[in-house]
């Protein structure tokens, strides 16, 4: 006779179950597992809640993004053609002079983008990226035009403070392509915005060294109006702040919110996650797990960027018998060229592949062995040269030749630490707020680092120290440092 009594039997398990546990749930698995307020990721079975699979990127999305992100480099760069002239004409000032006030205008960028980055991620991580991204990049189209019409070394100093109050563009375009990426796709994402920055580099000095004092470049057309007579430097002003227009007109036209207030599945434990991500302190999403090491991952490869990006064109002028290579400018512009048309090859082809392969920490580990070697290259070359034989001079131009387009191959480092970055967020609305975090690290040694590494080679190549190679050999030990410093970093999220 069947009895009336609930039967109370283990059966096999629902799919609602089965969501909860995750995919390997057994009947083993525990049933009740907590969620992480921080991390958004199960507990008790160590089931991590990963992004979406096959889910394909964006490409409209990213291609507006990428076009946004080439503003802020060309902003910061097309100052550099004219800054010592403008310097000198506004401050009337000896040439003596002149370094000193160019340093200290172009440092004052950084040192406001390090104040401001912070609050620029938690904005982002409430309001909205959009909102904010759109705010920055009308700033950036103000900032410019008004640096162009300074008068003065103080309007000179304020305006590019300004422009680094704004200077947020590149932070919320680094999240926005995180948020529309997953492990699969986002280093194909962010090849392209490393590529872009890439662009962006080269286009801001062209634009600058083109327009800068159009009255006497080109007195057949602009020597006759007394505007650009009285304001020489208004015209690439002018024009940056109009192509920074251009980035900022489709971002708000067309881009799409990637902050999602809502996390998939609607719970009360979702909203709860959101709520417990927003009122996180910085300081306890530096000590989230890995993130630490990885940001400081972050610095040292900046570090070493800032250092070289310095140390390069001074070292390319020296002369051979002091520890240089002795070219001239045109050597120089065409060597730089050269180099950066290298790099961004290595960044747009070469990296998705490696990476898919060997993974993000792969790649970092073989430009951590890369960088010594990229260093002694310098050396190496200058030691060639100064033997000055014919069989040293072809020695020179391979080794010169390997340096200049197989080199730059270590600026794959810079697109694998943002990676890196974004697999140690532990939430993905704190992912604007941990960008912030690592650029504000990286704006503060942009701030000390260029003039500390010029400093040094300077030293070393008036007093001969190690045969003017001291920067370089300082350099060596310092880059080999980060291969012991990635054996802390977490391992990719896949």
């Amino acid at each position: 006779m069947p009895s009336s009594k609930p039967d109370t039997r283990p059966g096999p398990p629902s799919d609602e179950h089965r969501d909860r546990q995750g995919p390997d749930a057994t009947e083993t698995t525990p049933l009740l597992t907590g969620r992480s307020p921080l991390t958004g990721g199960l507990l008790g079975n160590g089931i991590a809640k990963s992004p979406e699979v096959g889910r394909p990127l964006p490409k409209l999305q990213i291609l507006l993004l990428c076009y946004a992100r080439m503003m802020e480099p060309i902003g910061f760069f097309s100052i550099f053609p004219y800054i010592g002239p403008m310097v000198a004409r506004n401050g009337r000032l000896p040439d003596s002079d002149v370094g000193f006030y160019s340093g200290l205008i172009e440092s004052l960028f950084s040192a406001t983008q390090m104040v401001v980055l912070i609050f620029w991620g938690r904005l982002a991580d409430r309001v909205g990226r959009k909102p904010v991204l759109v705010y920055s990049l009308v700033g950036m189209a103000v900032g410019p035009a008004l640096f162009g019409m300074a008068s003065s070394i103080w309007e000179m100093i304020l305006f590019r403070c300004l422009a680094g109050v704004f200077s947020g563009s590149s932070l919320i375009i680094r999240t926005m392509i995180g948020d529309h990426s997953t492990p699969e796709t986002q280093a194909v994402a962010f090849s392209w915005f490393a590529f872009a920055g890439n662009v962006g580099l080269l286009l801001g000095p062209l634009i600058g060294g083109v327009l800068a004092d159009p009255a006497n470049q080109y007195p057949g057309l602009f020597g006759g109006v007394k505007f650009f007579a009285d304001y020489p430097y208004a015209l690439p002003g002018f024009v940056i702040g109009a192509i920074s227009a251009t980035g900022a007109i489709p971002s708000a036209l067309f881009l799409q919110e990637t902050l999602k207030k809502d996390q998939p599945g609607g719970s009360n434990g979702s909203q709860e996650t959101e709520e417990t991500a927003q009122k996180t302190t910085i300081w306890q999403l530096a000590k989230a797990p890995g993130v630490g090491i990885v940001l400081w991952t972050y610095g040292h490869v900046m570090a070493l960027a800032f250092a070289f990006t310095a140390i390069l064109p001074v070292a390319l002028f020296t002369p051979v018998h002091l520890g240089g290579i002795g070219c001239s400018s045109f050597q120089i512009s065409l060597y730089m060229a050269a180099q950066g048309a290298s790099q961004a090859l290595w960044l747009l082809l070469a990296f998705p592949v490696l990476q898919r392969r060997v993974g993000t920490k792969g790649v970092l580990r073989m430009c951590a062995l890369a960088y010594p070697v990229f260093f002694a290259g310098y050396v190496v070359m200058n030691s060639l040269l100064r033997q000055g034989s014919e069989a040293s001079m072809v020695w020179f131009w391979i080794i010169g030749s390997i340096i200049a387009f197989v080199g730059p191959g270590i600026a794959m480092a810079f697109t694998g630490v943002q990676l890196a970055l974004n697999d140690v967020s532990p939430n993905p609305s704190l992912l604007g707020t941990l960008n912030a975090l690592a650029m504000t690290f990286a704006s503060a040694i942009r701030s000390v680092t260029p003039g500390v590494a010029t400093a040094i080679y300077a030293v070393g190549v008036h007093n001969q120290i190690l045969a003017g190679h001291l920067a370089w050999v300082l350099l060596i030990p310092i880059s080999a440092a980060l291969s012991v410093v990635l054996r802390w970093l977490p391992n990719d999220k896949r």
